[in-house]
């Protein structure tokens, strides 16, 4: 016995018998723009604003809830970084402070002083405007609630540092810890000039000091941004144990007691 099957009729948005029948109407306070048909379907027509591009600084990256790392932001990264509602900025780094003097250059012979006035005489460039890219990003946070902590930490890439650099390095990144271990001061952006090596040592010390990571662990991340080892960085990830004080009502999820 045959089963006789129920006869069905598309009829497709667009055909002309809807299409003659189609009123339009416009919303002018959203510029939506609505399409009523016979049938009792209705098509929503709506215009997208553009909305601005959010860049992130360079080497941006999420260490762990609440905090964050990067190079050292640009007026282009200003939208992105206020998405993140930012309440502490730590900047790793030497374009807050003045650079000292090497001394080795002073007490250099006078027949290489001597040299004609025309190169003698020509200032020194500031290289990539570095000052006055420092100065914007220093007005950019002022205009803002963020608290700005910027702490001296000199490259490990420059041979010979003296003890008294090493002593102000290891001071500056203690108190970069602190700051880490109050989530008070959460979200957090740590950035150095490039992302890499200053603050690839104290992402390093945080994993091991804070979180107990294992060794191999902290060096591939480390390489990861810096693109390469550094032997030194390394080497006081691996030997610098600093005692840290903290708060325990505010200490953060992720520290390994």
């Amino acid at each position: 016995m045959s089963q006789e099957k129920p006869s069905t009729e598309v009829t497709r948005i667009g055909s002309p018998s809807l299409e003659a029948s189609r009123n339009q109407t416009k919303d002018p306070q959203n510029g939506a723009q609505q399409e009523t048909q016979e049938e009792g379907q209705v098509l929503t027509r709506t215009t997208i604003t553009p909305r601005p591009n959010y860049v992130p600084p360079l080497n941006f990256s999420l260490v762990e809830d609440g905090i964050y790392r990067s190079g050292f932001p640009m007026p282009i990264n200003y939208p992105f970084m206020q998405q993140l509602k930012l309440k502490t900025i730590i900047y790793v780094g030497d374009l807050s402070h003045e650079k000292p003097k090497n001394k080795e250059k002073a007490d250099k012979p006078k027949e290489k002083a001597d040299k004609p006035k025309e190169k003698a005489d020509k200032p020194k460039k500031d290289k990539n405007g570095s000052a006055a890219i420092y100065e914007k990003y220093k007005a950019w946070i002022d205009s803002t609630d963020i608290k700005f902590c910027p702490l001296l930490v000199h490259s490990s890439q420059e041979p010979f540092t003296s003890l008294e650099t090493q002593i102000q390095t290891q001071e500056s990144l203690e108190a970069a810890l602190h700051l880490i271990l109050d989530r008070r001061n959460f979200p957090i952006l740590i950035h150095s000039n490039k992302g890499k090596h200053r603050i690839g040592v104290l992402v390093g010390l945080m994993r091991k000091i804070l979180q107990g990571w294992c060794m191999s662990g902290i060096f591939e991340e480390y390489e990861k941004f810096a693109m390469g080892k550094s032997e030194f960085d390394l080497e006081f990830i691996e030997m610098w144990q600093p005692e840290l004080s903290y708060e325990e009502e505010w200490l953060p999820g992720f520290v390994r007691q």
